[in-house]
């Protein structure tokens, strides 16, 4: 109860069916005339990116772009970006996409006004100025990051991705259309629905929690463990779509107050050394990283278990919190996830290697409920080996 609750978000929010149509009249009423897209050429072929330039050009908008943006971005990706943004010179800077996509529109937003390298701003609170102003649509279901003051880029020369964490990185506003998550592919609804859920259970458990945020990941768990199986495998259904894109808002809303924990610092090496996109070395990891935490909450956990469905009358505290990771591992089971290291190509005789890495991510570790330890760490990669 002594815990300071620092609680922010992005200056506007629109959520629902057709949100994105409210693009013009956004940009209207925040007097942008010159938008710039960030986005990646998944969004272009799956025809949302015409979409979105479609409603622009409708309302007499002409907007430049990128749309070479890769899954978790290198931080040589932002540096085009920043080239082709510069050479624009727009007014307003649009992410349209999933994580990666908005992460970069963030991160060449306070680079055009702060300048210096992305190295300079890489830990927690060392941006001094705020960039220009950002409008993120989101075409996931999973980072939560149009609300988030986070970005998270892969540094190609150390092998490990690296987080800017500032209250400049807060969007001016964000519109999240969950129509525009329809097309998304059942692999990919799957990953970034467990990414989802990897924010919420690990805002709940985290050290720093706080009972306003465990609001958000209580409702964004539960939505997750009764709307992903759908969204994964009937993706045309727009009520399932709905619901796991308020689950994604609601875990994202958890990370500026309370941020995730081992799970994601663990996942950073698979990403940073073998390309394993963020979403699924998290949706990978989780149930190992959970089993290894559940003895210092039993009771949360016992929580995060009903949410997701599971009867824990009558059973112990510690059984109770063990049917969280039942039901994790039955919810990857149902949709498809990868659920060992070796399954992804990677090679035994790397795990003492990603465990000294992981070991970095301090920021992460540090609200981890359980102290993770480097023999701790290399235990938990050899149970999801």
């Amino acid at each position: 109860m002594d815990a300071l609750l620092n609680f922010q978000m992005c200056g506007k929010l629109l959520m629902g069916i057709g949100a994105s149509n409210e693009l013009p009249d956004l940009l209207r009423r925040l007097g942008k005339t010159r938008p710039f897209l960030v986005t990646d050429k998944g969004i272009v072929q799956a025809g949302i990116f015409a979409r979105i330039q479609g409603i622009l050009e409708k309302a007499g908008l002409r907007a430049a772009s990128f749309d070479r943006v890769e899954p978790d971005p290198s931080i040589e990706t932002v540096a085009a970006c920043l080239d082709a943004v510069r050479a624009a010179s727009p007014d307003v800077l649009i992410g349209l996409g999933g994580g990666s996509s908005l992460d970069v529109a963030k991160v060449v937003s306070v680079l055009l006004t702060n300048g210096g390298d992305v190295s300079d701003y890489v830990g927690i609170d060392k941006i001094p100025m705020p960039g220009m102003d950002t409008v993120l649509i989101p075409t996931t279901a999973g980072t939560g990051s149009e609300v988030t003051p986070i970005a998270v880029l892969s540094d190609t020369r150390e092998h490990l991705k690296k987080g800017i964490v500032s209250d400049r990185l807060y969007a001016r506003a964000a519109l999240v259309d969950p129509e525009l998550t329809l097309s998304l592919p059942p692999r990919v609804t799957a990953y970034t629905g467990m990414d989802a859920l990897t924010h919420a259970i690990e805002a709940f458990t985290n050290r720093h929690a706080h009972p306003f945020i465990d609001v958000f990941a209580l409702e964004s768990i539960r939505l997750i463990g009764q709307n992903l199986r759908t969204a994964v495998h009937n993706g045309a259904d727009i009520r399932p779509r709905y619901n796991m894109s308020l689950a994604s808002l609601f875990g994202g809303l958890c990370l500026g107050s309370v941020n995730t924990a081992g799970t994601h610092a663990l996942a950073y090496p698979l990403g940073g050394t073998f390309g394993v996109p963020h979403g699924v070395a998290n949706s990978l990891l989780l149930p190992y990283v959970m089993e290894f935490n559940l003895p210092a909450d039993p009771a949360r956990f016992s929580q995060i278990a009903v949410a997701l469905g599971q009867d824990v009358g009558g059973l112990s505290p510690a059984e109770a919190a063990a049917r969280s990771v039942r039901a994790v591992v039955k919810l990857s089971a149902d949709i498809g996830i990868v659920s060992r290291m070796r399954d992804l190509g990677v090679p035994a005789d790397a795990i003492d290697d990603m465990a000294a890495a992981a070991l970095k991510v301090t920021r992460l570790l540090n609200n981890n409920p359980r102290t993770i330890t480097l023999e701790d760490a290399k235990r938990i990669y050899r149970s999801a080996y």
